[in-house]
C-alpha cells in the first residue's frame, strides 16, 4: 500500500488466526481508518479483519488515531 500521502497508523488484529499481530495500514484517502482490511496468508488464502472500536492517539497534533483495532470476519480461498 502506498503510505507516502496519506499517512499510516498501526492495525492491531485482536482475534481470529492472526490474533495479537499488528500491520502497518494506510489510512483512506480523506484520513479515515480502513473499515475492513484483507490480509494475504498461504496458498491463496486471505484473511478478513473489519474495524473494531477501540482507537489509540499518541501523535500529538494529530486528530487522526496511531493504532486501531480490527476484528477477524472470515477466511477466504481463492
Amino acid at each position: 500500500m502506498d503510505t507516502s500521502s496519506s499517512g499510516s497508523y498501526t492495525a492491531k488484529l485482536i482475534d481470529g488466526p492472526l490474533e495479537g499481530k499488528t500491520v502497518a495500514t494506510a489510512f483512506l484517502e480523506g484520513g479515515d481508518p480502513r473499515p475492513r482490511i484483507e490480509l494475504n496468508a498461504d496458498a491463496g488464502k486471505r484473511y478478513i479483519y473489519a474495524r473494531g472500536a477501540g482507537l489509540e492517539f499518541d501523535a500529538p497534533g494529530d486528530a487522526r488515531p496511531t493504532a486501531v483495532d480490527y476484528r477477524f470476519i472470515e477466511t477466504v480461498f481463492d
